[in-house]
């Protein structure tokens, strides 16, 4: 199937060859009849991506502070690798998507393959979306129309938060896709509606609509027309739906507010406001948060957990059904909106009118008939890639890896660790498909892969690396050591204790059966980095036990991001503060034998500090803070023994006191030994020695992680 991304560090629109995405429980499997280019929010992202640096930077000011912090903290090489990596990305474009269910997920109510559905998905052939986000079709509304639903749900709850009645007097800036939608909307809720823009086509739509109109562009009074239009009263409310940098709507609607008007942001302005405007008036001010009540919310958009009715009447699933009814009703008439129509080989030409043509309303994307031949095309879960640069020859002696997983730190780290390593890259797997694509096309990659179970039946490949997320990795290491791979698993090695135990069950009966069994190591990548391992040379010529003490400035993440969610994440304790219980594991060297933990009360529960006794003797704190500053170094270790003290700044600086012949030990570049982590695996793998990282650490540390978290 083909896909539409955009490349966001030069803005060129592209049609790109992926994988089916994998149909997964509380999905719906979609094959694509017509999308609406949004062409407000899709504008942006065209121009944002073909804008250069500087001007990126201006647009984003807050994520410039981030650089620069992390310049201080990182150093400028690690920063701008980063910063290149973030803007390599492709961005899979579409919101406003028509289609016929393909096939219905494990816990789908209500819809069944062959029906007419309207989703959130991107501008794709095939679409696999939450059903939360899906809505059947009405039969009298046909695919076309049904492709304007996501935006006339924007254009709904702005609506619903303005709270209009029968006879009052509304004005709505901005009379592009959403604001004509919204004009409509008002009207059929019994109100006056006057319309603003500047361009005099779409204000002309908006009268045939039923509203009064201002063309800015022909020097009318916007505040002038709006006293005459609601009697001298003030109007009752106004929704901006404008996209646009100036502040000039949010105080000019103000001005034309009654007492106790409301005004709803729905697009995009500058908010320097005059706080006389308001007061005086007391007028109240609201930003529309997109289709509704759920969106963002991953419990009900990803989770399918719907929200009672008697206390959420309009969720955004229910907003597109009241959208849809109202075209079924002839309440609501998007013909008229739309300006253009494209095949969806067509697309990059579609965008080309995004880009340059100002006038643009909505843009069809239009699929052809999917034919049961093409369909069984459109459905291939595993593609070989073309790709950009000659992949490198591989040999019989070579190591044949899969990743599983094709996220961020998979194609800022650890793809290229592996590649270094010399090993063939062979299958990259992904549930959506996009990422896989672009990382195995960047990386060299011999193919790409949605249907994940199919990795385990290769019996070509040795490695499967696993970097999904955390609630997969338990399943994923047992099926590969069913199979016979190496693995090797981004931390953490699972969540909970049960799991702990099936993968020592499965490891132990790999143990048996093979005569030179499977490696499983973590990718607690610290202990390789070379300042810790000139810390354990150091080290291992002292008697006695050690005091070590690791601090950790780890930042806060809201509790909605995954890491935090105990089911997916396992929280950060599990999910990240496992690293550094392995570090003072490995500098101690001697098993732990006792733990305590000491909490900070907060809902994340993730800024504690752990304290270790090890079984020589030495002690060890890991003091793990989510509620620091951003420009602090993130990381120090502090390592007091025979009298001496070793100290390591953020994998960058390590300095000694009082050590004969040792003062300190600088690098360029921070180096968390990611690289040497990798290679050691690969390089046991190749030699059939034993893990770097011994099976018996690896559960230790993993069980401490657990049962730290779970008390």
């Amino acid at each position: 199937m083909r896909q539409i991304f955009q490349n966001l560090s030069n803005g060129q629109t592209s049609i790109v060859d992926v994988p089916c995405p994998m149909l997964t429980k509380g999905k719906i499997l979609i094959a694509s009849r017509t999308s609406l280019v949004s062409v407000g929010t899709e504008r942006m992202l065209v121009d944002f991506g073909k804008a250069n640096y500087l001007d990126k930077a201006r647009q984003q000011p807050d994520k410039v502070k981030q650089v620069l912090a992390k310049i201080k903290t990182d150093g400028v090489v690690s920063t701008l690798e980063a910063v290149r990596s973030k803007l390599d990305q492709p961005l899979p474009l579409g919101y406003c998507n028509a289609g016929v269910a393909l096939n219905v997920g494990s816990g789908v109510q209500g819809v069944c393959v062959g029906d007419r559905i309207v989703s959130n998905g991107n501008h794709a052939e095939v679409v696999c979306v939450p059903q939360n986000l899906c809505v059947k079709i009405p039969k009298n509304v046909c695919d076309e129309d049904a492709a304007f639903t996501v935006v006339g749900a924007i254009a709904l709850q702005g609506v619903r938060l303005a709270s209009p009645s029968i006879g009052e007097f509304f004005v709505v800036t901005g009379l592009g896709l959403i604001g004509l939608l919204t004009v409509q909307i008002l009207k059929a809720n019994g109100c006056s509606v006057l319309g603003i823009d500047i361009d005099e086509a779409k204000c002309a739509l908006a009268r045939e609509f039923g509203a009064e109109t201002v063309v800015l562009s022909a020097g009318e009074d916007p505040i002038t027309a709006a006293n005459a239009f609601s009697r001298t009263r003030g109007v009752d409310g106004v929704l901006i739906t404008a996209s646009t940098k100036s502040s000039v709507p949010v105080r000019q609607a103000a001005r034309m507010c009654r007492k106790r008007g409301r005004i709803v942001l729905v697009g995009v302005t500058g908010l320097e406001l005059q706080r006389s405007d308001f007061y005086e008036k007391e007028i109240s001010f609201q930003v529309s948060c997109s289709y509704g009540p759920g969106r963002y919310d991953p419990e009900y958009e990803e989770k399918g957990h719907d929200y009672p009715l008697g206390f959420v009447r309009w969720t955004e699933q229910r907003n597109f059904e009241s959208v849809l009814d109202m075209m079924a009703q002839g309440l609501l008439n998007v013909k008229p909106l739309i300006s253009h129509r494209f095949d969806f080989e067509d697309a990059e030409k579609a965008y080309e009118h995004v880009g340059n043509d100002v006038s643009s309303l909505g843009i069809l994307l239009q699929y052809k008939p999917q034919q049961k031949m093409v369909r069984d095309e459109l459905i291939q879960t595993t593609i070989q890639l073309k790709l950009n640069e000659p992949a490198q020859a591989a040999s019989h002696d070579m190591m044949s890896v899969s990743f599983v997983g094709a996220g961020n730190y998979s194609k800022a780290v650890l793809i290229p660790a592996f590649k270094e390593a010399g090993v063939r890259l062979k299958v990259i797997a992904s549930n959506g498909g996009f990422s896989g694509v672009h990382a195995g096309q960047k990386f060299g990659f011999e193919e790409t892969t949605t249907n994940i179970d199919s990795i385990f039946n290769d019996r070509h490949l040795n490695i499967v690396v696993i970097t999904t997320r955390h609630d997969s990795h338990a399943r994923l290491i047992c099926q590969s050591l069913a199979a016979g791979k190496h693995v090797f698993v981004e931390k953490p090695l699972c969540l909970t204790l049960k799991e702990l135990t099936e993968i020592e069950t499965q490891y132990s009966v790999v143990c048996k059966q093979q005569s030179n069994p499977s490696l499983l190591m973590v990718g607690f990548n610290r202990r390789f980095s070379p300042h810790v391992q000139r810390m354990k040379q150091l080290l291992a010529g002292l008697p006695g036990p050690k005091a070590i003490v690791m601090t950790v400035n780890a930042g806060a993440i809201p509790a909605q991001h995954w890491t935090q969610d105990k089911e997916v994440g396992g929280g950060r304790i599990i999910g990240e503060a496992c690293h550094f219980i392995d570090l003072l594991r490995f500098l101690a060297e001697a098993p732990i034998v006792n733990w305590q933990k000491s909490m900070m009360d907060s809902t994340t529960a993730d800024t504690m500090t752990i304290h270790l006794t090890f079984a020589d003797g030495s002690v060890g704190s890991v003091h793990y803070f989510a509620n620091g500053s951003k420009s602090f170094p993130k990381e120090r270790l502090e390592v007091f023994a025979g009298g001496r003290v070793l100290q390591l700044d953020n994998f960058r600086k390590l300095r000694g006191f009082g050590w004969p012949g040792f003062r300190k030990m600088n690098l360029w570049r921070q180096d968390k030994g990611q690289k040497a982590c990798v290679t050691a695996f690969v390089k046991a793998v190749e030699q059939g020695s034993e893990s770097p990282i011994p099976f018996a650490e690896v559960v230790e540390v993993s069980r401490v992680a657990i049962e730290v978290s779970q008390e």
